[in-house]
């Protein structure tokens, strides 16, 4: 038998609480404190990848926590796990969800190879080193209550791990759509707040029809709205498992009432809506629903990042740019320039959403990557999801907080750009003809003054007919006549 090796984190075996424990290639000495076991510490040998540990994902440690609380209800309601050891395991269960503390204990690089058997390795090994404290044993006493044997009992990682996953992922999603709320409240306010401000539309970055600011803010507003109704639909896929599929689908090693017990055990114990695929195989083998949902993320992150171009474009200058709006200033902008302040905000939401396009093309590329009855590459899928839902549940906040809320307008600078935005002269086509008006546009550009002016020049319309073909609420509305009085 090889010769036993120090921990992950480099203990020797002679330390007091340290305990060797063995698999089929051997020997390993497990530092003290560590209730994780062997076959966690041969996942951390083997993938130090991305440096990022399944712990760091608070979500999905809750998710297997509960997949396994479920797993020994069920396994108890069934008769097949006494109650003595499922007990255990539940008050250890609810004990790792109560306390973060425990979540350290999940040590696995979140990017490794086997399709996450080296995750479930992780959670039952905690799992069961904490029921086995609860028992007044000592870690590692696997003889009454053992990591594979019962905590894993009628599991197999190929079900506990999607299972997991998708109920980590309902768990990340709450905080985001609240975040996505905040924001909502935060644009719907300045869209009441700039209602009456009338300003440039602009389209293909060239001067077009009048509109308010709050017109503005207020498409902001229905766009966020817009994602938060999609992120709450798409994210109910995630109630659908394939608990009790074991390996490939088929439920070997369990009893034929298992997977439906076990799923409304999750049912019961998440209070959520969680139901079993109808066909086991092909649910086991199928990341669809992880990929739909990375679209839904990117377009939202894409949509989020257009606003913040915009919010760019808008507050540029302050003098030589639109300078129609102002973002507060959150920090200096410049090491060389004094007085320089830059729109920071968003542009680390730029960057974010440049992220979460990134990782959906990683998803999409996991996904064609997956091979008959499993696909081997969900713990990169899980990686990309949480990730993209943290930072832009982050970038959120902070455009929220740090800037949205903070904006104000220029209103002399709005009335100005309105006073000589040629692109009224639209609003008349309807009363002078498009060549007419035509005419007077390129006169206004070629000579530089307003079209207003050249009009009355022209005795095309008088002063008073235009005050009222050219009103705020008849340029921004179209349910507003347009008839010359």
């Amino acid at each position: 038998m090889p010769a036993a090796k120090s921990g992950p984190t480099g203990q020797k075996a002679e330390q007091p609480g340290s305990r060797v424990e063995r698999d089929l290639l051997g020997e390993v000495t497990i530092p003290p404190g560590a209730l994780w076991g062997v076959h966690t510490w041969r996942a951390v040998e083997n993938f130090p990848i991305s440096g990022t540990t399944v712990g760091a994902f608070g979500e999905l440690v809750q998710g297997l926590v509960r997949v396994k609380q479920a797993a020994a209800g069920a396994n108890l309601a069934l008769g097949y796990l006494d109650p003595v050891r499922a007990g255990a395991i539940d008050a250890a269960c609810r004990r790792i969800l109560e306390n973060p503390s425990y979540h350290q204990q999940f040590v696995v690089d979140a990017m490794q190879g086997g399709a996450g058997t080296s995750t479930n390795m992780n959670a039952n090994e905690v799992i069961a080193n904490v029921a086995l404290g609860l028992l007044g044993e000592k870690p590692g006493t696997y003889s009454v209550l053992h990591p594979n044997d019962h905590v894993n009992m009628a599991q197999s990682t190929n079900d506990v791990y999607p299972t997991a996953l998708r109920l980590g992922l309902l768990l990340a999603v709450d905080p985001l759509v609240a975040a996505l709320e905040g924001l909502h409240a935060a644009l719907d306010e300045k869209a009441r707040a700039f209602g009456a401000i009338l300003k440039v539309g602009r389209t293909q970055l060239r001067d077009a029809v009048p509109m308010t600011v709050g017109q503005e803010f207020g498409a902001f507003r229905t766009m966020i709205a817009t994602e938060i109704r999609s992120i709450r639909e798409h994210a109910t896929a995630f109630e659908q498992v394939n608990l009790g599929g074991t390996a490939i689908g088929t439920g070997l090693n369990t009893d034929p009432r298992y997977a439906h017990t076990a799923v409304a055990e999750l049912r019961a114990l998440t209070g959520r809506p969680m139901t079993g695929a109808p066909d086991l195989i092909e649910a086991t083998s199928d990341v669809g629903a992880f990929v739909l949902f990375s679209g839904v993320l990117k377009r939202l992150a894409l949509k989020l990042s257009k606003m913040s171009s915009d919010l760019r474009l808008l507050s540029s200058g302050p003098r030589t740019g639109l300078g129609e709006i102002a973002l507060p200033a959150v920090q200096a902008g410049s090491s060389i320039m004094p007085g320089k302040v830059n729109p920071v905000i968003p542009e680390a939401v730029n960057q974010v959403a440049y992220l979460v396009a990134g990782h959906d093309l990683t998803i999409t590329m996991c996904a064609d990557g997956g091979q008959l009855q499993l696909n081997p590459f969900e713990p990169m899928i899980g990686y990309c999801l949480f990730t993209s839902i943290r930072i832009l549940r982050a970038a959120i906040e902070t455009l929220t907080t740090r800037c949205i809320n903070g904006i104000s307008v220029d209103r002399a600078r709005c009335q100005y750009l309105s006073d000589i935005n040629i692109g009224v002269i639209t609003a008349l086509v309807p009363v002078l003809g498009y060549d007419t008006c035509s005419t007077i546009a390129r006169r206004a550009l070629s000579e530089n003054c307003r079209v207003t002016d050249l009009i009355v020049e022209e005795r095309l319309l008088s002063a008073e007919q235009l005050a009222v073909l050219l009103q705020p609420d008849a340029l921004t509305s179209p349910n507003v006549g347009r008839q010359p009085a």
